[in-house]
């Protein structure tokens, strides 16, 4: 399982504003490795993010997306203390989800 994320959630005037940096190789499956083999494709698939059960965003990332993503959106809605997860799938199929409250 990969690390946790680090995920900031502060809400002003009506607006949440979101930072995310998600800790994860991005393998594109194009290098190689010392011996000249190819290092095998693993890359984040899927990513959403829900603010108290509602869906807030949902968004797909590709091979052209660098080693430890960092992601930054904001939503009309939430208040301080209200809870914030994000989630993401890989292309191996490995899932992640964290859970912070906004600030």
């Amino acid at each position: 399982m990969a690390d946790p994320m680090k995920i900031r959630a502060s809400a002003k005037d009506g607006i949440t504003e979101v930072k995310i940096l998600m800790s994860h190789e991005m393998e594109t499956g194009q290098r190689k490795d010392s011996s000249g083999n190819l290092v095998p494709a693993h890359f984040i698939t899927e990513i959403t993010a829900e603010h108290n059960g509602r869906q807030v965003l949902a968004g797909q990332f590709g091979t052209a997306i660098s080693k430890n993503p960092y992601l930054a959106f904001k939503f009309k809605g939430g208040a301080k203390g209200d809870k914030l997860a994000v989630s993401w799938v890989d292309s191996k199929g490995d899932k992640r989800t964290d859970e912070v409250q906004i600030a």
